[in-house]
C-alpha cells in the first residue's frame, strides 16, 4: 500500500475508533471489525446518554472531573456535547469551584485523567525559556491536525484561584478555560494550547511532595522572570502571529506588569484583571437599574485590593465617566479599599503596593480603620464587593448592619472569592440578614433560596467570567485587532447587561442563565468586534467592511454603546466551531480534516 494510501487508511481507523458504537457497518466491513464490536449501531444521542449516566454516577466531584478529562481526551465531540447540553451540571465540574480541588491534586492524578495524549500542552521551565523555539517545534509536531493554535491560556500558578502558589499544578486552570472558551464562545478545541511557566514554588508542601512533578525550586526574582516570560512570549509570538495571549492567575504584581509591558505590543488581555471587571460591570450595571438610589450616591467597599479587586475597580470608574459623566475623581471617590492592614489611606504609615496607590484616600484626615467592621461604619457603604479570598469574611453582623444602613435604597453584595470555601458569604445568609432585600452575584455558584414567608423561589446571581472572556476570546481571534483596549472590554459589559431577557429582568436577576451562554457569547462578541472596528483597530478587513455597512447607533455619539447589528452576530454565528451532532457529520468533517488535499 503507498504512503498516501496507508495514512487514508490509518485515518479511517482513528474516525472509526471515535465512532465507537455509531460506526456504520459499512465502516465496521471496511476496518474488519465485523463480530469483534457489539452489533448494536447507535447514535450519538444513545452514547451521550450512557456518558452521561456514567458522570452522574461519580460519587465526588474529583471522580466526575476526572471522568471528563478522560472523555475529553478519548472523545473531543461527546465531551463537547455532554457540557453543551449540561451545562450547569458539567460546567462546575471541568471549572470552578472542582477545577481547584483538581488542582491541588493535580501532580497525583495527572498520569491518569489523560490517557491517551502524548502531551495536554506546554510545560516550560526557565532552561527551557533559553530553547523555546524547540519547545514551540516539539508541540507542532505533537499536533495530530497541524494547525497552529489561536488561542493561548498561561499561568506560572503563582495565584491560582483563591489557593495561592501551587506550581506546576496549576495546569488544570489553562485547561479548564480552554474548554470553557470551546463550549461558550465556540473556538475551535484543536487550536488551543494550555501553558503553564513551570519557574518554580514558593510553596513547600509541594517541594516537599515526593510526587510534586514541577521544578523543586523556590521562584526567580522579578528580573529573572520577566526575562524568562519575555523569551517565551516573543518566541509564541514569532511562531505563531495571530495569537491571542490570556494570561492567567499570576502573583498580583506580574499580573499588572505583564499587562502593561504586552498589551499595546501584541493581541493579550489578562482575565483576572479587565476578565474579572467586564463580568462584575455587567452585573453592576443590572443592579444599579434596580437599586433604587442614583448612581453617583453609590458608595462601593472593596474587600481585597489585589488585580482582580482594583481591575474591578477601574473598570467601574471607566464607565461612571464615560456613562453618567461623572468626573473622574469624584468617581474615583466613590470607592474605598480594605485589605488585610485595614481601610487602605495614603497615610496609613506603611508602603503601599504599587496597585493599591491609585484608590488610597486622601480625604481621611487621622481617621485609621483597622477591620471590615471599622471601615464599614466610617464608609456606610451602598454596595458590598468581596475579593479577599476570606471565608465569611462578610459575616451576619455586616450583612446585617448593611441592610441597616440602607433603608431605602437595595443593598448591592457581590462575594466574588472562589472557590466557595474561600467565597464572602453565601446567598441564603445574604437575603435572610438583608430582608430578602439583597441585589446578590457571586463569583462561585450558590444554590436557590426559597423566601420561608411567601415560598418565592430566588435564583442567585453568578459573576462567572466565563460570561465575558470566552466572547472577548472569539472576538479578538475573529477579528484580530491590533490590541485589546479597556473600552472595548467595556462594549462587552454593557452587551452583558442588554442580553437578559425579559423574563430575567422581571425576576430582578442580574445576569442571563447560564443554559443561554452560547447565544450570549455571541452577542457579546458581536459587540466586542463592533467597538473594535469602530476604535479603527481591526486588522481583518472583512470585518471592517461589514461592521461599516451595519453599523448600529447611527447619529448617535456615545463612544461606546454595547450594540451590535444582527448581521454582525448572525456572522458571529456562522463561525463559531461545534461538535458534531450525528455521526455521519463527525465522520465527513473529520475525513476533511485528515485529508485536506482532497478537498
Amino acid at each position: 500500500m503507498s504512503e498516501a494510501g496507508e495514512s487514508r487508511r490509518n485515518s479511517i481507523e482513528l474516525i472509526g475508533t471515535k465512532a465507537g458504537t455509531a460506526m456504520p457497518a459499512e465502516m465496521r466491513d471496511v476496518l474488519n471489525l465485523k463480530g469483534l464490536i457489539p452489533a448494536s449501531i447507535e447514535d450519538f444521542s444513545k452514547q451521550d446518554l450512557r456518558a452521561f449516566q456514567q458522570f452522574k454516577s461519580k460519587p465526588t466531584d474529583l471522580e466526575k472531573y476526572e471522568f471528563m478529562a478522560n472523555l475529553r481526551c478519548l472523545n473531543v465531540n461527546m465531551f463537547f456535547r455532554l457540557v453543551l447540553n449540561h451545562f450547569r451540571d458539567v460546567a462546575p465540574i471541568i471549572y470552578t469551584p472542582t477545577v481547584g480541588e483538581a488542582c491541588l491534586n493535580y501532580s497525583h492524578i495527572y498520569p491518569f485523567i489523560y490517557p491517551c495524549k502524548a502531551s495536554v500542552g506546554m510545560f516550560i521551565t526557565l532552561d527551557d525559556a533559553d530553547n523555546i523555539d524547540t519547545v514551540i517545534e516539539n508541540y507542532r509536531h505533537s499536533m495530530a491536525e497541524h494547525v497552529d493554535p489561536e488561542i493561548t491560556v498561561i499561568t506560572d500558578g503563582s495565584r491560582i484561584l483563591g489557593l495561592g502558589d501551587i506550581g506546576i499544578n496549576g495546569m488544570g486552570i489553562p485547561i479548564g478555560k480552554l474548554q470553557l472558551y470551546v463550549a461558550a464562545a465556540g473556538l475551535n478545541p484543536g487550536r488551543t494550547l494550555p501553558i503553564v511557566l513551570d519557574f518554580g514554588t514558593d510553596n513547600k508542601k509541594y517541594l516537599n511532595d515526593p510526587l510534586y512533578l514541577g521544578t523543586r525550586e523556590t521562584r526567580p526574582d522579578d528580573k529573572t522572570f520577566y526575562e524568562a516570560t519575555d523569551k517565551v512570549l516573543t518566541a509564541l509570538y514569532r511562531a505563531f502571529p495571530d495569537l491571542l495571549v490570556q494570561f492567567e492567575d499570576f502573583s498580583t504584581d506580574h499580573a499588572f506588569g505583564l499587562l502593561d509591558r504586552w498589551r499595546k505590543k501584541a493581541l493579550c488581555f489578562n482575565d483576572d484583571i479587565q476578565g474579572t471587571g467586564c463580568v462584575v460591570l455587567g452585573g453592576f450595571i443590572s443592579a444599579l437599574r434596580l437599586a433604587g438610589i442614583p448612581v453617583e450616591n453609590q458608595r462601593i467597599l472593596f474587600v481585597g485590593a489585589g488585580s482582580a479587586g482594583v481591575g474591578v475597580a477601574k473598570q467601574l470608574v471607566d464607565y461612571f465617566i464615560l456613562e453618567y459623566n461623572i468626573p473622574e475623581e469624584q468617581a474615583k471617590a466613590m470607592f474605598w479599599f480594605v485589605d488585610s492592614h485595614g481601610m487602605i489611606t495614603a497615610n496609613r504609615g506603611d508602603k503601599l503596593a504599587q496597585h493599591k496607590v491609585h484608590f488610597a484616600r486622601h480625604d481621611n484626615g487621622d481617621t485609621q480603620c483597622k477591620s471590615i467592621e471599622e471601615t464599614l461604619e466610617y464608609v456606610k457603604p451602598t454596595a458590598l464587593i468581596g475579593l479577599s479570598t476570606i471565608h465569611k469574611a462578610f459575616n451576619e453582623k455586616i450583612l446585617t448592619r448593611l441592610n441597616e444602613m440602607n433603608p431605602t435604597a437595595r443593598p448591592i453584595v457581590f462575594p466574588l472569592s472562589n472557590p466557595d470555601t474561600k467565597a464572602e458569604c453565601t446567598f441564603e445568609e445574604a437575603m435572610r440578614c438583608t430582608n430578602n432585600r439583597v441585589l446578590f452575584a457571586s463569583g462561585t455558584a450558590f444554590p436557590e433560596y426559597t423566601i420561608p414567608e411567601t415560598g418565592d423561589l430566588v435564583i442567585p446571581g453568578q459573576a462567572n467570567n466565563m460570561y465575558c472572556f470566552p466572547s472577548i476570546g472569539l472576538g479578538a481571534t475573529l477579528a484580530k485587532p491590533k490590541w485589546i483596549t479597556d473600552t472595548m472590554i467595556l462594549a462587552v459589559a454593557k452587551a452583558l447587561a442588554n442580553s437578559l431577557s425579559e423574563d430575567e429582568k422581571s425576576l430582578g436577576e442580574l445576569y442571563p442563565r447560564v443554559e443561554r451562554i452560547r447565544d450570549v457569547a455571541s452577542e457579546l462578541a458581536a459587540a466586542f468586534i463592533t467597538q473594535a472596528v469602530r476604535e479603527e483597530m481591526v486588522k481583518e478587513s472583512h470585518w471592517v467592511d461589514l461592521v461599516k455597512k451595519n453599523m448600529p447607533d447611527k447619529g448617535h455619539d456615545k463612544a461606546v454603546s454595547g450594540h451590535f447589528t444582527k448581521r454582525i452576530l448572525g456572522e458571529v454565528r456562522t463561525l463559531m466551531w461545534s461538535p458534531a451532532s450525528s455521526v455521519e457529520q463527525y465522520i465527513v468533517e473529520s475525513i476533511a480534516i485528515a485529508n485536506p488535499d482532497d478537498t
